[in-house]
């Protein structure tokens, strides 16, 4: 099992928050994909962000959260939008 320390992204704030919600390996990380594990993030800490999300890709895809590919973000902006009762219709 390894620690999610050694990710790409993730901090020992965005570790402490991931065991918190029962993510404590990189394995279970990448088993539960950033989007669940932003749901459930979200769930013990209803302030996080769409950052957040890109954090997560980021750490699942060895990527540099900021260096994502744009039609990742996209992606990821429009679930998020979409849990924050956006939608494609709506004004930002």
């Amino acid at each position: 099992m390894s620690d999610l320390m050694s990710m790409i992204n993730i901090g020992k704030e965005m570790e402490r928050k991931l065991k918190a919600v029962g993510i404590d390996t990189q394995e279970k990380l990448i088993e539960t994909g950033s989007k669940e594990a932003f749901l459930k993030l979200r769930e013990t800490y209803p302030n996080v962000c769409l950052v957040h999300l890109y954090v997560l890709e980021g750490a699942i895809s060895n990527t540099e959260y900021n260096e994502l590919p744009e039609e990742k973000k996209k992606e990821l902006k429009r679930f998020s939008d979409s849990l924050n009762g956006k939608g494609p219709d709506k004004k930002k």
